[in-house]
């Protein structure tokens, strides 16, 4: 079951094998071998892979058919800050925001976020590249 589940949220992720192992720091072959259920994760690694899907490991195990039954509440907050760390915006100022109203975002107000800030940040990089 685990090998299905990989393949499955990798897929709906839109990642390749390589971009996801890279994403986690492992090497293609490695994250190849757990799909293909030659090797199996040890519960560190299983961890990581649960945490990057926010996923339970008894979801991943096939244990649980719900992905988040027992996952910690969501945090918008520090899903945001993790997101601006990962990007390197830590240092940017937006004090100029309350951000005590971005508590009561929900998931999908987060993903819309991030993407925005995706969106932002790529159009940044195109500017500078035209600039040069």
């Amino acid at each position: 079951m685990l090998r299905k589940r990989l393949v499955q949220l990798r897929k709906s992720s839109g990642l390749s094998q390589y971009e996801l192992a890279e994403k986690l720091n492992f090497s293609r072959g490695k994250y190849a071998n757990y799909e293909q259920g030659t090797r199996q994760p040890d519960y560190e690694t299983l961890d990581k892979l649960a945490d990057f899907y926010n996923v339970t490991t008894d979801y991943l195990l096939g244990r649980s058919n719900d992905p988040n039954q027992n996952v910690d509440d969501f945090d918008p907050l520090e899903e945001l800050k993790q997101f601006m760390i990962d990007n390197n915006m830590q240092d940017m100022d937006f004090g100029f925001y309350d951000i005590e109203k971005w508590k009561q975002l929900s998931r999908e107000d987060i993903e819309d976020v991030k993407k925005h800030f995706e969106y932002v940040l790529h159009r940044a990089k195109e500017r500078n590249k035209q600039d040069k």
